[in-house]
């Protein structure tokens, strides 16, 4: 019988959805068992197979586009879009996160932004770089005195979001991915698991590597400029050449196997 719900949910809505659904009917069933009690013998939800969620995404600002969405923001009517998107990708916070920032949360000496709670229900404190506290610092000597740094209203950001990109024309690409971009950047900029996953809050590396796409071609550059400051002098093989020293002290080390 759940199996068949779940089957007609899935004409009509995403796995994810569906996903979640089903988790909200377990849990239920679970505290009716456990804390109330009630006679059942199993939870049924908990025995059906949920549907694969596949809704990874590998959109990527491509060569001219960030110009093309720049502007776009720029002939926005909407004062605050065109600073937020740069923020997002200057920090990858949530849209959320954005317009939930105050400007008591930023300390402008330590170069912080703190979240106070995440949509994973844990606060973070992150580093702001220095085009982050450029867009801050400009906002402020605009005289805004608001509490927050964005004062505005998430529909606002939407309907202008949504305007920008029929402006532009950038195919498939959402605010969200923004967050995958700029993620995608920290990696490229060289800077390690455990840093990028402080700056983006996830504590799960398997999810951090869903907001990874790095440009292979960016890869192939820092292979070649590798090479070219360490250039190798054993034909091209690339083994390493053990000393006559270390030879022997390793078969010294190693038991007979016989």
């Amino acid at each position: 019988m759940v199996a068949s719900y779940r089957d007609q949910r899935l004409r009509t809505l995403k796995p994810g959805s569906v996903n979640r659904e089903l988790a909200i009917y377990r849990h239920a069933f679970e505290i009716a068992r456990r804390a109330w009690e009630m006679p059942l013998p199993s939870n049924p939800f908990a025995e059906v197979p949920r549907p694969r969620v596949n809704d990874a995404r590998q959109r990527r600002l491509e060569l001219g586009e960030w110009e093309r969405l720049n502007e776009a923001c720029h002939r926005s009517r909407n004062p605050f879009i065109r600073d937020m998107v740069e923020f997002g990708l200057e920090t990858a916070m949530r849209r959320g996160e954005v317009l939930s920032a105050r400007w008591s949360d930023v300390d402008f000496d330590k170069r912080t932004l703190h979240i106070p709670r995440a949509k994973n229900g844990h606060s973070r404190t992150i580093p702001l770089s220095p085009r982050a506290i450029e867009i801050l610092r400009h906002r402020r000597t605009n005289g805004l005195q608001e509490v927050r740094l964005f004062p505005t209203t998430e529909d606002a950001i939407k309907m202008a979001w949504r305007r920008v990109m029929a402006r532009t024309c950038l195919s498939n690409f959402r605010y969200h991915d923004l967050r995958h971009e700029a993620v995608s950047r920290f990696f490229e900029a060289g800077l390690s698991l455990a840093e990028v996953a402080l700056i983006s809050g996830h504590r799960d590396p398997r999810l951090l590597f869903r907001y990874t796409h790095l440009r292979p071609e960016l890869i192939a550059q820092k292979l070649r400029n590798r090479e070219a400051q360490n250039p190798r002098h054993d034909g091209g093989s690339g083994a390493a050449t053990l000393s006559p020293e270390f030879k022997e002290d390793q078969s010294a080390k190693i038991p007979d196997a016989g």
